[in-house]
């Protein structure tokens, strides 16, 4: 049986740990500002969502349906405006994030490609 994207990236604190880096390259890098335009002033409940959703989503526990229920990605992203351009510094803020951890490139490039099919789904706006 093969490990899941979960364990294969080291469990809970790693995932932990890209989720921080995506957050504080969001936070420092110009590249990312219409994305983090899109996010409270603290990010701290951000974090922690994204970091509960990520360890389900990659096989490891459902941490953020023990809290939450379903995720309604799509509904629960509505409210901002998400085009072409949100999407994509989504996924380059991801990118880095993933490149900077020095996460395994074979799995890097199986992540962007489910990354993209969801980001690419929460788009709400034409471009």
């Amino acid at each position: 049986m093969s490990a899941t994207p979960f364990e294969a990236l080291g469990g809970e604190p790693a995932v932990r740990q890209l989720v921080d880096r995506f957050y504080d390259l969001m936070d420092l890098e110009p590249a990312f500002a219409g994305l983090r335009a899109l996010h409270p002033d603290v990010l701290d409940s951000s974090r922690d969502k994204l970091h509960w959703f990520l360890c389900g989503w990659l096989g490891g526990p459902q941490l953020y349906i023990e809290r939450f229920g379903h995720p309604r990605l799509r509904a629960r992203h509505l409210p901002y405006p998400i085009g072409i351009a949100e999407r994509d510094q989504w996924l380059a803020c991801m990118s880095q994030a993933m490149h900077e951890l020095s996460i395994d490139e074979a799995m890097s490039v199986r992540l962007a490609e489910s990354f993209f099919g969801t980001a690419d789904w929460m788009r709400n706006k034409g471009a």
